[in-house]
């Protein structure tokens, strides 16, 4: 359990460093078709719908090739 926490840390450190030096990298995210954004005046609703699902296709298919 410990190793999957210390190996989740490292990557979540490779993701800050990378959009921290090149955040053109992921600039994509969010902006798909299918992702809600409306914005007013007042007040900005964000739901990114596609980009959610597309990260849950990649996490699924990365967690299965490790584990076999």
């Amino acid at each position: 359990m410990a190793r999957w926490i210390i190996i989740t840390g490292l990557i979540l450190i490779m993701i800050g460093i990378i959009l921290h030096f090149a955040p053109w990298i992921l600039k994509w995210f969010g902006r798909l078709p299918g992702d809600i954004r409306i914005e007013t005046e007042r007040y900005r609703i964000f739901i990114p719908i596609v980009s959610m699902i597309l990260i849950s296709i990649i996490l699924t298919v990365i967690i299965n090739f490790i584990k076999r």
